[in-house]
C-alpha cells in the first residue's frame, strides 16, 4: 500500500491489518498525545484514529508537537 505522508510516498508493503492512523502514528514511533493528522484535507479527531481506515493512495499531513524553548535568566 502507498500513501503520500508530508509530501513523501510511503510504501508499506505488509501493512498491520486493519491499517488505521492509530497503527500508522505506531508504526512511525510517535507520541500520540503530541500529534495532529489530516488525512485527504480533513483533520481527524484522535479518538476517532482507532477507526480511521488507510487506503491506497491516501494523502496524509503528519505534525508532531515538540516541546522546548529555554530558560529566561533574571537581569540583575
Amino acid at each position: 500500500m502507498k500513501v503520500q505522508i508530508n509530501g513523501e510516498e510511503r510504501d508499506f508493503a505488509s501493512p498491520p491489518a486493519p491499517f488505521t492512523l492509530a497503527a500508522l502514528v505506531e508504526l512511525l514511533g510517535m507520541k500520540t498525545d503530541r500529534v495532529a493528522v489530516e488525512l485527504n484535507r480533513e483533520i481527524v479527531p484522535r479518538e476517532r484514529w482507532a477507526y480511521t481506515q488507510l487506503n491506497d493512495g491516501d494523502r496524509l499531513e503528519v505534525v508532531h508537537f515538540v516541546g522546548g524553548g529555554s530558560m529566561l535568566q533574571e537581569l540583575p
